[in-house]
């Protein structure tokens, strides 16, 4: 397949990986990547929480964090991580992909989460073998078959180690990961993004799996989604959201990812908006980074630049994510040069 990058490119930063596996670490020795980012202003820090895991078997995955004074130069907190999988719960095998969003005191993460471990899924196409095995028949095949579902995490430091497990913020069904929150109301409810992995061909108005949002008062109740954006171009068959929605005077900045036939992961963005952010105003119709260097075409998956966070600095728009499933990085933009592309792109 023939696919054309945009002439807006993201800049990679040429000091990448900004973090890599600790050689030595049980818990982060083969993985760290796919980071949420948080800037906080009054100490001038960038915040990074990212997937961590060991070279164990079972690969339990894990979240660590690190900071940093400039956005490039990560050092690392702790040597443990600030969120394990609590062993006997819903998350016992993993937590990872964390998004994190910041409402008064608290921060919110979201985290996808599996109730047994995945096992090395690199290396073996079969790794749920067993899966069947951890539950009852009569529970969701989504327990069963160990699918991934989101849960809520709170904090008011994310240094802190004891964060509050809220709750599952998805059907239990349903193998739904990408869930992102919007960072405050939006007319008086709160709206989340989701990626339900299930709900596409036959009966969807999506071929492949693609972005759904919902609206709700409360944000651990059910929810009633409906479609905010499938593939549409031809490097993207399954597409999802990756960072929160940044507030911008021009409608609320999404990141997304997509996945092509070649199984590359490239990037696009999104703005929705402002008051109704189920209507997509403006769209990339090419993607704007993909995966050419070395730590995202080689490592776990081939092939992969997977976003969980950003920040932005001094009118500087920060991207970390997650290359090859092994590393963290990062690219940068003026900000308003990522807009005014966008804004070239409405949607009809």
């Amino acid at each position: 397949m023939t696919i054309n990058p945009s002439a807006y490119q993201l800049k990679r930063y040429e000091g990448n990986p900004i973090l890599s596996p600790k050689e030595g670490s049980s818990w982060e020795s083969e993985v760290t990547t796919n980071p949420a980012a948080w800037y906080d202003e009054a100490t001038g820090q960038v915040q990074l929480v990212y997937r961590a895991a060991g070279d164990d078997a079972e690969h339990r995955v894990h979240l660590g964090l690190a900071v940093s004074k400039d956005g490039y130069n990560f050092e690392r907190v702790s040597e443990e991580p600030v969120l394990t999988p609590l062993v006997g719960s819903i998350d016992n095998g993993c937590v990872e992909d964390p998004r994190i969003v910041k409402i008064g005191d608290w921060y919110y993460i979201t985290s996808a989460t599996r109730p047994f471990p995945p096992g090395k899924y690199w290396e073996n196409e079969n790794h749920h073998a067993d899966k069947n095995s951890h539950f009852p028949e009569e529970f969701p095949i989504a327990m069963r078959e160990n699918f991934t579902s989101t849960h809520l995490f709170l904090t008011q430091d994310l240094a802190d180690k004891n964060w509050l497990r809220a709750g599952r913020l998805t059907n239990p069904k349903l193998d739904d990961r990408d869930v992102v929150i919007f960072p405050e109301k939006i007319g008086g409810k709160w709206f989340t993004m989701h990626r339900p992995m299930q709900w596409h061909g036959e009966g969807y108005p999506n071929k492949f799996p693609g972005i759904w949002i919902a609206e709700c008062e409360d944000l651990l109740e059910w929810k009633d989604m409906k479609l905010l954006a499938k593939g549409e171009y031809p490097w993207e068959e399954k597409i999802g959201a990756n960072n929160p929605p940044l507030k911008t005077d021009h409608g609320w900045l999404i990141i997304y990812h997509g996945v092509g036939a070649d199984k590359q992961y490239r990037l696009g963005a999104l703005l929705v908006d402002l008051n109704d952010p189920t209507k997509v105003t403006h769209r990339t119709p090419n993607p704007i980074y993909e995966p050419v260097a070395d730590y995202e075409t080689q490592g776990l998956y081939k092939g992969v630049c997977f976003p969980c966070g950003h920040v932005v600095i001094d009118g500087t728009y920060f991207l970390y994510y997650g290359g090859g499933d092994v590393h963290c990085a990062v690219c940068t933009t003026p900000l308003q040069d990522l807009l005014g592309h966008l804004l070239e792109n409405p949607v009809a």
